[in-house]
């Protein structure tokens, strides 16, 4: 029995684990197995695989079976998931059902997860910015939170190596506070948003500038995206379905693929991770706990490194729950921090116009990015009573004659007469927010889920900080769109809560000092240095930016590290 148990644990024992298969996860997994590692990658939902499993890729509006939308039936069972623009008919089957892993809400969260083999990677905005110092600096500047103990100058490298392999469409801006990249050539503005820009330029002086959107979309390929089995973008704008030409980035059509054919991978779905098992006499994590998600048998995994990119709530989960004698409050939770310091983005803001011009001009095609202004309040100096600022989203669109109701010869005329109806233009802001002791995540003393493990509790709410910096983009962006010449303006608070945007960070914050933060500066715990957290939860403070492109760089660099570190006998 005891040779049976040595094989039975031989074949559950890897070079590395990596608990998660969203963007950061599949950069854990694709970088772990290209040097050498044989690496066990873990997904608590359902596999699904590129170009296989996405089922309505292809589908026309009219196939569906609600022309779309999801059913009353389907919003009173989801009335968080519900809330989010991803719930529809053609991408609801990736976005985790409200009822299969509930939470508490201490004050109003709405987390919007996708429990599948890539994660939301599948059904992300694909936006992508670069930070600049202006935000690593922010901390320290301000006297809020503690300082990153990184810079630009150390992930500079790292996202010129994601950005070549993911396929990044922009152009070379030269925006101090918003760092160019590796390119591939920028989608097109719109004549309005040309307009928009040129008459920022003219008022602001350049200090204000409008570009379009940085987004992981091929827009001409390189050999490095061909070697992927990835195609051109084809603008379809269907992308939350999962592209079939892995013309935007996504860990389905990019990195596990690449992991995969390495022969280092193992990708094991329905495996909820329960915790990280401690071992106090080498002093080092030697693997985790995982619930099989369909038979609840909980059985073991082992490995010398292990990176969890469970997300960052999740992970932040996974590390609470990882309690042993030496970590009573928490895998590596010496500080107390586990669990606080919770950031997210504040989307709250919007600003419509109209503009009575271009009328002999239309758009021709889609395209799946917009405008964006980047953060221009507070970047070189504190100039509001308010900490911190926000970037600018904005999507312009053709009015046209409206037909409605028409018939017979008043139709035929309103077709062919002269168009009238100018153009729109829609902003939106994504403000950061403040990490703070206050908005902190917890588990429940009492409720479990249906895996055997204690529900979360989310304690997150906006401030007067959030409050006042809604109102600086109201009245920002009505001063600049009256100066472009822009009319009925008008400001909208959508009274989104926290969390309904995706971009929850925080809890497993990086720091200098063991007292203060739980990570060092290559994303290890301070306490335990073979386990490493390169999602969301890392991050010490949000900025404005996007933050995907950020976790793809900070993973790529933590595990170029690791196995360094593992090659030299220190892991």
């Amino acid at each position: 029995m005891s040779y049976l148990n040595l094989d039975s644990i031989k074949a559950r024992t890897y070079d590395a684990i990596v608990v998660g298969t969203g963007i950061s996860g599949g950069w854990a997994a694709k970088e772990l197995t290209g040097k050498g590692l044989k690496t066990l990658v873990l997904e608590r939902g359902r596999d699904v695989k590129h170009n296989v499993d996405y089922p309505t890729t292809n589908m026309q509006p009219w196939e569906f079976e609600h022309l779309g939308q999801p059913t009353l039936a389907e919003r009173q069972d989801n009335p968080i998931a519900s809330k989010h623009y991803i719930f529809k008919e053609d991408a609801m089957h990736f976005v985790m059902k409200d009822k299969v892993h509930p939470y508490v809400q201490d004050k109003p969260f709405d987390w919007m997860r996708g429990y599948q083999v890539g994660g939301r990677s599948l059904l992300w905005a694909r936006q992508v910015q670069r930070w600049s110092d202006y935000d690593f600096e922010g901390p320290a500047r301000d006297g809020f939170a503690i300082d990153w103990p990184i810079r630009y100058a150390d992930l500079a490298p790292w996202y010129s190596y994601v950005e070549k392999f993911a396929g990044i469409s922009g152009n070379r801006d030269g925006i101090p506070q918003l760092p160019d990249g590796e390119f591939l050539p920028a989608l097109e503005m719109t004549c309005i948003e040309k307009h928009f820009s040129e008459q920022m330029a003219k008022h602001y002086k350049g200090t204000r500038p409008v570009i379009v959107g940085r987004c992981a979309h091929i827009t001409e390929p390189q050999q490095i995206h061909y070697d992927q089995g990835r195609a051109k973008c084809q603008h379809r704008v269907m992308c939350q379905r999962g592209c079939p030409f892995g013309g935007y980035f996504s860990t389905n059509s990019s990195t596990l693929p690449w992991a995969m054919k390495t022969g280092k991978m193992t990708l094991r779905p329905h495996s909820v991770v329960h915790s990280i098992i401690y071992d106090e006499k080498k002093q080092r994590a030697v693997g985790v706990r995982v619930v099989d998600a369909n038979t609840k048998e909980m059985m073991e995994y082992y490995a010398k490194v292990i990176f969890l990119n469970a997300s960052a709530i999740n992970s932040n989960l996974v590390l609470l729950n990882s309690t042993s004698r030496r970590f009573p409050n928490g895998l590596g939770n010496d500080s107390g921090v586990l669990g606080k310091f919770i950031g997210f983005h504040n989307y709250r803001g919007r600003v419509s116009a109209d503009y009575d011009g271009f009328h002999d001009s239309t758009t021709d095609g889609r395209r799946p990015t917009g405008g964006y202004v980047p953060r221009f309040r507070n970047v070189f100096k504190q100039e509001t009573d308010f900490l911190r600022g926000y970037a600018t989203s904005f999507n312009t669109s053709k009015k046209s004659n409206s037909t409605a109701g028409m018939v017979g010869e008043e139709l035929k005329q309103s077709l062919f007469a002269p168009d009238r109806g100018g153009w729109g233009i829609g902003a939106q802001m994504m403000g950061e927010t403040l990490t703070k002791e206050s908005n902190f995540i917890r588990l429940d003393p009492i409720l479990k889920d249906d895996w055997g493990i204690p529900l979360l509790r989310m304690s997150v709410d906006f401030d007067d900080n959030d409050r006042k910096m809604v109102q600086d983009f109201y009245e920002q962006f009505t001063e600049m769109f009256t100066k472009a010449g822009f009319t009925n303006i008008k400001t909208a608070d959508t009274g989104r809560v926290p969390g309904s945007e995706n971009h929850e960070m925080g809890g497993i914050r990086m720091g200098h000092d063991p007292k203060a933060s739980m990570l060092n500066k290559w994303n290890q715990l301070h306490t335990v240095p073979n386990v490493f957290v390169t999602d969301g939860g890392c991050m010490v403070s949000t900025a404005t930016q996007n933050p995907s492109l950020t976790y793809m760089a900070i993973t790529a660099r933590a595990a170029d590290y690791a196995v360094a570190e593992m090659r030299k006998g220190n892991l």
